[in-house]
Parts: structure tokens; sequence; C-alpha cells
């Protein structure tokens, strides 16, 4: 992993940062990690002995990162909460990058595609910028009381064909284990990376959503009271989406930031009326906990599930567009 510390983060993250950060203000959904205070759903214990995801396609553990930190030339590790949390202290050699990066932030929430993701020419410049070639194996993390900013991430990376992997537990365990934390800044090496395409099959378009509605699943992934009516985050309206189910992502992983097993995910879903090949979508406000909760399931076994990534921002900004 090729990189440098410097004082300051790159002027391109500071410039994505300025840009997106305004929009909404503080009525827009704060995708900042540690600024979450509206998920209180319960999570349950676990115990590293009880881990399922030591290293597969969507996750790693900190014993692979720490055997791979120093040896791997491939491996680029991504901070993906707010520029103030990674200031206080990050794994070291992990780079910050927010998940707006990675997005189309012009304009306001809301606006036709608005949050969602860059296209391939775009992708490839801003990838290319963080140090990220087409070879490189990614592990991204965040903090367990965030949005699920990792999640986004590395279903962002996916979508272009990238190998990334979220770290089980995030930065909550990384630090509740004793490992060293840093404060220094580090800004990558520039680096070529080439997107031919952006995958399609893990994503759902406001009209693609509205052709296939009646055979889907749909997934509501955000807190409880938002799915009732709360419009905390900037909302044109308050609701959800017809028939959506509600899953707050919460529910998806333990309190020490370590995602449930396979059999606890199918146990919820099965419960919520979810079968393995059901048509799901998810989405929440911006298509951040959605991401993360359509990665989990994917994962977990369920083949056919895709993020809605404009979610109740474009859903609720058109006044056409039912809500319950």
């Amino acid at each position: 992993m090729k990189i440098k510390s410097k004082k300051i983060m790159s002027l391109f993250l500071a410039s994505v940062l300025a840009g997106s950060m305004f929009v909404g203000c503080s009525k827009q959904e704060d995708t900042s990690s540690s600024e979450e205070t509206a998920q209180t759903e319960t999570t349950s214990a676990t115990t590293k002995d009880e881990y399922t995801f030591d290293n597969n396609e969507y996750f790693t553990s900190i014993t692979w990162l720490k055997d791979n930190m120093e040896s791997n030339d491939k491996l680029v590790i991504i901070d993906a909460r707010a520029d103030k949390d990674y200031n206080k202290g990050h794994i070291p050699g992990a780079i910050n990058v927010i998940w707006q990066a990675l997005a189309n932030v012009e304009g306001k929430a809301g606006d036709k595609d608005w949050g969602t993701l860059q296209d391939a020419e775009t992708l490839s410049k801003t990838l290319s910028s963080f140090g990220i070639s087409n070879d490189s194996q990614v592990v991204v993390y965040a903090a367990k009381d965030g949005w699920g900013d990792d999640g986004r991430v590395v279903w962002c990376l996916k979508r272009a064909g990238i190998d990334a992997r979220m770290l089980n537990g995030g930065i909550n365990l990384w630090e509740a284990e004793g490992n060293e934390m840093s404060k220094d800044a580090v800004t990558p090496e520039a680096t070529e990376c080439t997107i031919s395409e952006i995958k399609p099959d893990m994503n759902i378009t406001t009209e693609d959503l509205k052709k296939e509605y009646d055979s889907l699943k749909i997934i509501d992934a955000r807190a409880e009271d938002e799915y009732n009516g709360a419009v905390n985050f900037g909302e044109a309206r308050g609701g959800h989406l017809p028939g959506a189910i509600s899953i707050p992502f919460t529910e998806l992983y333990n309190e020490d930031g370590t995602i449930k097993s396979n059999e606890e995910i199918e146990a919820i879903m099965t419960e919520a009326g979810i079968n393995k090949d059901d048509a799901v979508v998810t989405y929440c406000t911006a298509g951040i906990r959605s991401a993360y909760m359509a990665l989990v399931m994917t994962n977990a076994g369920y083949t056919n599930v895709r993020n809605y990534d404009a979610s109740f921002y474009e859903w609720a900004a058109d006044e056409a567009n039912e809500l319950e």
C-alpha cells in the first residue's frame, strides 16, 4: 500500500466535502458516522469466537487485515467516517474517503440523481486520485453507530469491479482489541484506475423501480420513526414507499459492530416475509444504510437484492410518487 502522510487531506477530497456538506445543512441526512443519533434500535452482543466472516467476498477480519498491512502492496485501507472522526484517530495507513466522494452531489438532496454513483469516467478519475487501481484489494471500515458508510463505499467499489470488503467489527472492535491507532492524515499516491462499466445488477433507478414495483419486496432500512413519517433530514415529505417492509439496518449487526450470522439474518428476513428467492429492493434516505443492508443480505444468500441509491430523497421529492 503506497501512501505518504501529510497534515491535510488532498484538495480533491476537501472540495468534495465542501460541495456535499453544504447540501441541506442540518436538515439533510448527515451521513457522518458520529452524527447518527436517531438509530436507537437494540442490537445483540457477540464475541470474537462467534465470527463467521473471516475473509470472503464481502467481509474481512481484523486478523486478516493485520496480517496484510505490511506485506500486501495491493491493500488500500479506507476509513469511511467523517473527517473529524478520522482525525481523532484511525487505523494506521488508512485514507479518509466518505461516500459523497464517490457520488453525484451537485445540486441538493432530492434533485434527480443526487447522491447516486458517479459514471464510469468520473469514477475512474476519483478512484485514481485515491490510489485505487483495478487490482487493488480494498478494506473499508466505519463505526457501528454510524450510517453504514462502510457498506455504501464497498457497494460503490463493487459496482466498479473493485475487490472491496467491509472490516467486520469496524473501528469499534479495532479499538476494543487494543490495536494501534494513528492521527497522521494519509494522502494516497495517485495511480491509474480505468472503470469500463458500472455493474447494473446491484442498483435500481426510480424509473425501473416503478416499472417492476408489483414484483418486488421493498425494504425500508431507516429507523422506525422515519418509516412512520418523521422528517429528520430535510426530506420533501414523510412516510414510506407503498408496501415497504420496515427492517432498520441496525438489526443486522451486534453490539460490538460485528455482522450477525447468516442464520440470524435469515431469521430476521423470514419473520419479515422475505425469502431468499425474492426480488428485493432496499432503500433509506440517501442509499447508505440500504447499501449496507443489500451487501449483508447478499452475503447471507439472498441472490437478487438491489439498492435504490436515489432512495427516499428522490422518491419523496416528486409529488407524483405515492407515499404511505
